[in-house]
């Protein structure tokens, strides 16, 4: 199944590039929240692919099918995640499908087609950067971690949310090498993954964000919960907070709730 889901999203990924290079068409789904055609023309494909190939799989997919289908064996796509660097032809987007069974992680795919960047996980199987193995950082100090996290768009509206990101950027950002902001979720948990950052944080992150990444990560060595370290949610916990597992405890100590 894997092999085919890499050669479907690689089929998209001729499309993602096509659309970065070219004029989009743009409208808003919230204050900041953008949409393209491509977007919606590349979710289209991977709908059309995937459910031709896997039919025991349901889909969940961001910009046509987020509110139907009951979760289990499912496939949960986000044609572009990262649309606003996509519009700005900032090359950190990507196509992020995660596959689970009995609602449990099995593959996950996030596929860069700018930057020719494709990870991918199966479960008990390692996690892989264009083929080769990959681990998160062996880094166990916070002081010398670099953390990445992201900016919700409800911060453009919602006071509280805004007040989330400000705060803890003043905690966290003293007490580590530095922070990164890139805008794409999917591709944060791979670079936690591969040893790039030490941890990640954000809130009001969709499954479709993270459905992919989570596997990768953990199938790295890495570690994803709650805020309250508890197992990790991605249909219910506002915060996700990922991690090489080393500096998990301390980095949840920083984050305010």
């Amino acid at each position: 199944m894997i092999n085919k889901l890499i050669d479907i999203v690689k089929e998209a990924g001729s499309l993602f590039k096509e659309g970065y290079n070219s004029e989009k068409l743009i409208e808003f789904k919230g204050g900041k929240d953008l949409v393209t055609q491509y977007d919606k023309e590349i979710e289209k494909l991977l709908i059309q692919r995937c459910s031709s190939f896997f039919k025991d799989f349901n889909i969940i997919a961001e910009e046509s099918q987020n509110n139907t289908g009951e979760f289990g064996n499912s496939i949960i796509i986000d044609p572009i995640d990262g649309t606003t660097n996509f519009v700005n032809r900032v090359p950190h987007c990507a196509i992020s499908i995660g596959v689970y069974k009995e609602k449990k992680s099995y593959i996950g795919i996030v596929y860069n087609p700018i930057l020719n960047e494709l990870y991918s996980a199966k479960a008990g199987e390692g996690a892989y950067l264009n083929g080769k193995l990959i681990h998160v950082s062996s880094d166990e100090n916070f002081q010398t971690s670099l953390i990445s996290t992201g900016f919700p768009y409800t911060g453009a509206t919602n006071k509280n949310d805004l007040d989330w990101v400000i705060k803890n950027l003043q905690r966290i950002l003293p007490k580590c090498q530095d922070i990164r902001r890139l805008g794409s979720a999917s591709i944060d948990l791979c670079m936690v993954a591969n040893g790039v950052y030490e941890g990640y944080y954000e809130i009001n992150l969709k499954p479709w964000d993270v459905s992919a990444g989570i596997l990768i990560l953990e199938e790295a060595g890495g570690k994803v919960t709650n805020s309250h370290n508890l197992k990790y949610d991605m249909f219910n916990d506002r915060c996700t907070v990922a991690s090489n597992g080393k500096i998990h405890d301390k980095l949840i100590s920083y984050l305010e709730d």
